[in-house]
């Protein structure tokens, strides 16, 4: 276990401990909700679904991370936006957002016609990017925005955002400090 994981465990009642979110959510899913994690219900919308959640988590979200952190975080902390940073995953988040416009205009979620634990793996981070002034790369392509708008409208994820302040409850430290 890296050193910088060890203490955010979650324990199951096996006694078994996962400590990264994704691990996490396919354990809860599988006790409590496992059509998340099978889409449409076939081994091919399964398997989708694990691609999906590949893509996101190698793909998708390292580069929103990366923008989010330079858009949102550092003038939070009074820190000067990194510009090479900015283009190196804007330029990336193109490609990505192209591959997955190709998926979303063959299907209405990504590992089939029924959302699954691929599409809801997308949300926390595609919350806080668009927040920034790069959300129209989003706009630009339709079949992307439709399913970005379909899954913000979810209640869950509604409720959820309520949790989520766009300045990340740094914006309060920042004038209490």
């Amino acid at each position: 276990v890296p050193p910088n994981r060890s203490l955010r465990r979650t324990g199951t009642s096996d006694h078994n401990f996962h400590i990264e979110s994704r691990a996490i959510a396919r354990h809860v899913l599988r006790k409590y909700k496992p059509e998340l994690l099978v889409g449409d219900g076939s081994p091919e919308s399964a398997a989708a679904v694990d691609v999906w959640l590949e893509v996101e988590a190698h793909q998708h979200h390292p580069v929103l991370v990366a923008i989010t952190m330079q858009c949102l975080v550092a003038p939070l902390l009074g820190n000067a936006t990194d510009q090479d940073v900015l283009d190196e995953n804007l330029g990336k988040l193109r490609k990505v957002l192209e591959e997955y416009e190709a998926r979303l205009s063959a299907s209405k979620y990504l590992a089939g016609q029924s959302v699954s634990l691929a599409d809801l793996s997308h949300f926390p981070m595609m919350r806080y990017f668009m927040e920034t002034e790069f959300a129209a790369l989003v706009e630009e392509h339709p079949h992307v925005k439709a399913w970005w708008e379909e899954l913000k409208a979810r209640p869950a994820a509604r409720r959820v955002t309520e949790f989520m302040p766009p300045d990340f409850g740094l914006g309060k430290k920042a004038e209490q400090g």
